[in-house]
């Protein structure tokens, strides 16, 4: 370029096409209006070439520059052959596709992440619990410190917020059934029914969805956080293990708070359902009590409390296993915390679902 005129020199074939598309990217697109374009030096051109400066230059500014500069007439009407093709060209259209198509494609797409979801879920299920069965018969290796500390955040704190929660169902249980009861004289089996329904499946699964929005989030943004900020690296940087450092004593502490949180539930369910039977139905606490006694297994306690240890390990599971996946940045820390709860509710009401039938077949 000399001046107010861009010279066009040397071959544009397609040998040289990257290295003529990388010095066309690098020229400012604003001179190109200013500029008189000169093609007197222009040498071999193919269909690559061309198709190069036309992309460069535009049509209209390279059929001017034909117009005025002495061109080779084969080069020439190359040229012109090029431009018209490239001047009509549009833009096609991709290929409508129909609904069920779209339909099939979307669905294959969901059921590949929830396989790869369950896979990788099982490949970290088995690395706590290899790191678990190393760990175990090394009590010089157990981290007592961040246990107690888990254990406190994850049932101590949770207490009250378990304990209100679970008075508060006991209670609307109790009403509800009271109400639909009393229609066939039966408000004395409001009593069975708080019971029953307390002490097999609303104490466990209301503590373990609380603490799947409450704890599993926790995880997953504490070690989340530690990811972002490169702190994972530091630990195996150090020789540590972040399974056996990070994750073990969340899961052991999971493991110990949520049967205790479930006891509360249930007892607390109980009594809210108490409360109401003594102000509504006149069945005051000693009647209550003595017809628990009477008409409630303790077999339906043990299965209910069965259920804790197994939901607790998954939610502590699931809640670590998203911090690990979180990428360098805190929107990413937002959606697996929000993709952690979400698991881990769905994976408990999934499970006490299957154990409320597997239950219900063997009769027990």
């Amino acid at each position: 370029m000399s001046g107010d005129t861009l010279s066009i020199r040397g071959n544009w074939t397609l040998s040289g096409y990257l290295e003529q598309k990388s010095v066309a990217s690098q020229f400012p697109d604003s001179r190109l209006d200013e500029l008189h374009v000169d093609l007197t030096s222009l040498g071999q051109v193919d269909t690559a070439g061309v198709s190069q400066l036309v992309s460069f230059l535009g049509t209209e500014k390279l059929k001017a520059a034909l117009a005025s500069d002495a061109v080779p007439e084969e080069t020439s009407a190359l040229i012109n052959a090029v431009c018209t093709a490239m001047s009509g060209r549009t833009q096609p259209s991709p290929p409508a596709e129909p609904w069920w198509l779209k339909l099939l494609s979307e669905t294959g797409r969901q059921v590949e992440g929830l396989f790869q979801l369950l896979k990788a879920l099982n490949g970290f299920i088995g690395q706590t619990l290899a790191a678990l069965l190393w760990t175990l018969p090394r009590p010089h290796r157990w981290r007592f410190t961040p246990f107690v500390a888990a254990v406190q955040d994850t049932g101590l704190n949770a207490l009250p917020i378990v304990a209100l929660l679970t008075f508060l169902v006991g209670a609307v249980v109790a009403f509800l059934g009271a109400t639909v009861l009393e229609e066939f004289g039966a408000t004395i089996y409001t009593v069975n029914l708080v019971a029953f329904s307390f002490l097999r499946e609303f104490g466990v699964l209301l503590a373990a969805i609380l603490l799947a929005g409450r704890t599993a989030s926790s995880f997953t943004a504490h070690i989340g956080a530690m990811k972002v900020n490169e702190e994972l690296d530091a630990i195996r940087t150090l020789g540590l293990n972040p399974i056996e450092l990070l994750v073990l004593p969340r899961v052991l502490a999971m493991m110990v708070s949520l049967p205790i949180l479930t006891f509360v539930g249930m007892i607390a369910g109980l009594i809210g359902g108490a409360t109401v039977c003594a102000l509504v139905l006149d069945i005051y606490p000693a009647q209550f009590l003595a017809i628990v006694e009477r008409d409630i297994d303790i077999r339906h306690f043990l299965v209910g409390l069965s259920k804790a240890p197994i939901f607790a390990f998954l939610i502590a599971v699931i809640g670590c296993l998203e911090g690990f996946k979180v990428q360098g940045s805190a929107q990413s820390v937002g959606e697996h915390t929000t993709s952690s709860v979400v698991q881990s509710i769905f994976t408990v009401i999934l499970l006490d679902s299957i154990a409320a039938l597997f239950f219900m077949e063997m009769g027990w």
